[in-house]
């Protein structure tokens, strides 16, 4: 029975032999299969660089309006917050009773001047008639001693005569003087008491939109402290944007803002009106201050994001996750020939919009690139190109 076994054996051993020893000496013939690699082309596409910011809506110019006398009590308020009012238009009235009884005192100091300067006037006249009646006696007196008719002593009583009206002349032209200088003081005492009383009424100096009233009736008005009224000019409101370091050399007066409130549906319109010179030393942030088109959408203190529009431009832009770094420093991409074989190519980038990133230098429309660089692949490496899904 073993020599049976044994036998059979050895005739299977020598019936698989030459079988096995022609598999194990066959070339191989598959290669190895190139992996599949999603790759991306460098298109000219449209690159909006933007500059994002925030910040509170507040009046372009807010005008304080105080009173221009002191000590008198407001007695009535004519406008209230939130009123539009013209340049002009009254918003507060102060008492007047005591500038009133002033204004009485004045107007009879008036009067009394005038009457002063009037018998100024008439005693002037009477003491120039009686000042040249005297010279004309101490004239005729000189020609009588002349011709031996009349003596020493009365040609110098009518000298003395003379004298004495000239002196009275000139004291009557002093007083009427006096008179008038009262009468100007007077009436520029009455013109004050007049101004003071116009400036009872409390006007508003510019036009625009009440934003905060202080007054209140029975108050005594003051020009310390708060304002009586504080008014935005022309009613005219914007965005003071705070703007990153980094970012504030980008804006110039002029480009264009997208804005929105919180929770806000509607986009509002805007443009940078004016780039602060200063960055703040604590925050490290620059202001901007944007006009807004819509400005009756919005109120002072509002928050906002605003999206500022730099530059705009048609351009080679390829994924974002297509750019990597050399170990050298700089940015790089993965360039893929049309045969699969890929390159590391240096490239220079510049704006980024969403997913997409601008080469300025290093690729050229038409090019392709893998889409993750450096994750799978290596430079040198050959691939099995896959185009990405556009969008």
């Amino acid at each position: 029975m073993r020599l049976i076994l044994a036998t059979t054996a050895l005739a299977l051993l020598a019936a698989t032999a030459p079988a096995l020893a022609e598999t194990a000496l066959a070339p191989a013939t598959t290669e190895a299969a190139l992996p599949a690699i999603t790759v991306a082309p460098a298109a000219m596409r449209a690159m909006n660089d933007r500059v994002i910011a925030s910040g509170m809506v507040g009046p372009v110019e807010s005008v304080n309006v105080a009173p221009l006398i002191e000590g008198q009590p407001i007695e009535t308020l004519e406008a209230e917050v939130g009123d539009r009012v013209q340049a002009g238009q009254v918003l507060a009235r102060l008492s007047d009773s005591t500038l009133t009884l002033q204004q009485s005192q004045f107007e009879a100091s008036v009067a009394a001047a005038k009457a002063t300067i009037a018998q100024g006037e008439a005693s002037l006249i009477e003491a120039k008639s009686t000042a040249d009646e005297a010279q004309r006696v101490a004239d005729r007196t000189k020609k009588l001693q002349a011709q031996g008719t009349a003596s020493q002593a009365q040609a110098d009583n009518a000298d003395a005569a003379a004298v004495s009206a000239r002196a009275r002349v000139m004291v009557a032209t002093q007083a009427l003087e006096a008179a008038k200088a009262q009468l100007a003081l007077a009436g520029a005492q009455l013109d004050n008491v007049k101004l003071q009383l116009e400036r009872t009424e409390v006007k508003a100096p510019v036009a625009g939109e009440i934003m905060s009233r202080n007054a209140l009736v029975g108050g005594i008005a003051s020009s310390a402290g708060q304002p009586m009224f504080v008014i935005i000019r022309d009613g005219a409101l914007e965005l003071q944007a705070d703007v990153a370091e980094r970012d504030i050399l980008k804006l110039k007066p002029g480009q264009t803002v997208t804005m929105a409130g919180v929770g806000a549906g509607e986009k509002l319109s805007g443009t940078v009106r004016l780039v602060e010179p200063a960055i703040d030393t604590a925050t490290r942030l620059g202001r901007a201050r944007i006009s807004i088109d819509q400005s009756d959408a919005v109120r002072s203190g509002m928050f906002l994001d605003a999206d500022i529009l730099v530059a705009a431009r048609e351009a080679v832009a390829i994924p974002v996750t297509a750019v990597g770094s050399a170990p050298e420093g700089g940015a790089t991409v993965m360039k893929v020939s049309a045969d699969g074989l890929v390159t590391r190519v240096p490239v220079t980038t510049g704006i980024r919009d969403g997913g997409y990133v601008e080469v300025l230098t290093g690729l050229e429309a038409g090019d392709m690139v893998v889409t993750k660089a450096g994750a799978f692949v290596r430079d040198g490496d050959r691939v099995n190109p896959v185009a990405a899904a556009t969008n």
